[in-house]
């Protein structure tokens, strides 16, 4: 697979284009890859057919935080309004008992001889009363996302889709496909119109693992949605890319039974469909009538799109982003200067009180001063010396004790 025979990156001879993006072909006969900025067409079998140049829209520089941000704001616009009823909460006669009653001033239930009387009633904080800022319908539920950035989110959804190294890390099960991006040949599609020759397909491929995956990690949803016609959740499989104008319906019958397995046409590709939550790397098997379609709808770096009115593709803030290679290269190296050698020197803080220098830098009057009693510390010595000759000879003595009551005890036992 992809992730077994890829070699490392700076043993290959790879094609990069201003977003270091690399295109590898898995040879399933030899140890290595081959990386050139040619897709290969694969027949409905798994021959391989004809090469075709890469679209320029799968070039794009992949900006996750763009993606992002637009997945989170239109997403929103599919959801619902909900709200409680007006009168939620606040259908019980009840009113303040006011103050002097040594209880809290919260509305209660009139009446007695049950135990709802005299209970608290219509606030949050009560037992069936409202809840505190009720949910209305009038909620900004939908958000504004601006077109050029809607565009240019798709644009770089689509240039992952073609980095085998997201379209793993995402979870798809590519290794036993052949190259990414995945390219089947349309004439060799236009008979499948049954299911069983839709998994057909997908096996000549290498491309049924990952519906595999799908298979196995469907579960039973965690919380309410069970029970609210959403009892089941299961991981994303490959989204299926096709030209709607080019190519008949039964494609699209034959693939959307399939677990997992969505479709969609080259001319209305949907964000949430090419990064689902906002995460790229969506595994993609193009038809080649849509695979060719790319660069009509978005356009090349010498051509705007003919579909998208003004639309041209982001391009990268640089040619190549490995900055490593671009610093260590001979050109950039030959022209900087040499690394300059700075001995930092950290001057040593001397105690004034046993460093002469120092205390005369603190004290010059320490000079005369020490002088003038030169003989103090040596009155001092003087005085000492006797006491310390007799705690000396004390010790001493005190060591010959010991030794000679140590020798006597051994030999009385033995």
């Amino acid at each position: 697979g992809i992730s077994k025979n890829r070699p490392p990156l700076r043993n290959t001879t790879q094609f990069k284009n201003h977003n270091s993006h690399t295109f590898y072909q898995n040879t399933m006969s030899a140890d290595t890859a081959s990386a050139r900025p040619l897709a290969q067409i694969y027949k409905a079998d798994g021959a391989a057919s004809e090469q075709v140049p890469v679209p320029a829209v799968l070039l794009a520089p992949i900006r996750p935080d763009v993606i992002h941000n637009v997945t989170r704001g239109i997403s929103k616009n599919r959801r619902q309004p909900y709200a409680v009823a007006n009168n939620a909460g606040e259908q019980t006669s009840a009113v303040s008992w006011g103050t002097g009653r040594a209880v809290s001033r919260i509305p209660r239930v009139h009446g007695g001889g049950t135990h709802r009387a005299g209970q608290g009633a219509f606030g949050n904080m009560c037992r069936g009363g409202r809840m505190y800022n009720p949910n209305k319908v009038w909620r900004r539920w939908h958000r504004r996302v601006n077109q050029s950035e809607r565009r240019y989110a798709v644009a770089s959804a689509l240039a992952a889709t073609a980095v085998p190294s997201l379209v793993m890390a995402r979870g798809h099960r590519v290794e036993q496909v052949p190259e990414v991006p995945l390219v089947v040949d349309t004439a060799s599609l236009t008979n499948v119109q049954k299911t069983r020759e839709a998994v057909a397909v997908l096996k000549a491929v290498g491309a049924y693992d990952d519906v595999e995956k799908v298979k196995a990690s469907r579960s039973i949803r965690a919380g309410k949605g069970k029970m609210r016609n959403r009892r089941y959740v299961q991981r994303r499989g490959p989204l299926v890319v096709y030209d709607d104008r080019k190519e008949n319906a039964t494609l699209v019958q034959a693939f959307r039974n399939l677990p997992g397995v969505e479709l969609c046409s080259v001319h209305r590709l949907n964000l949430l469909q090419l990064a689902p939550g906002g995460h790229v790397g969506r595994f993609i098997v193009w038809t080649s009538a849509a695979f060719s379609a790319l660069d009509s709808v978005y356009g090349t770096y010498s051509s705007p799109s003919l579909k998208k009115k003004g639309f041209t593709l982001p391009r990268g803030k640089m040619t190549n982003s490995d900055i490593t290679r671009i610093i260590n290269s001979d050109e950039i190296q030959s022209v900087l200067r040499p690394t300059k050698v700075c001995n930092k020197y950290t001057k040593l803080k001397r105690n004034p009180l046993r460093n002469r220098e120092a205390m005369l830098k603190l004290n010059p009057f320490h000079k005369i001063a020490s002088r003038q009693t030169p003989s103090a510390s040596a009155e001092v010595k003087k005085a000492r010396a006797p006491r310390r000759k007799a705690q000396r000879k004390a010790i001493k003595a005190a060591r010959k004790d010991f030794y000679k009551s140590l020798v006597s005890s051994t030999t009385t036992c033995l």
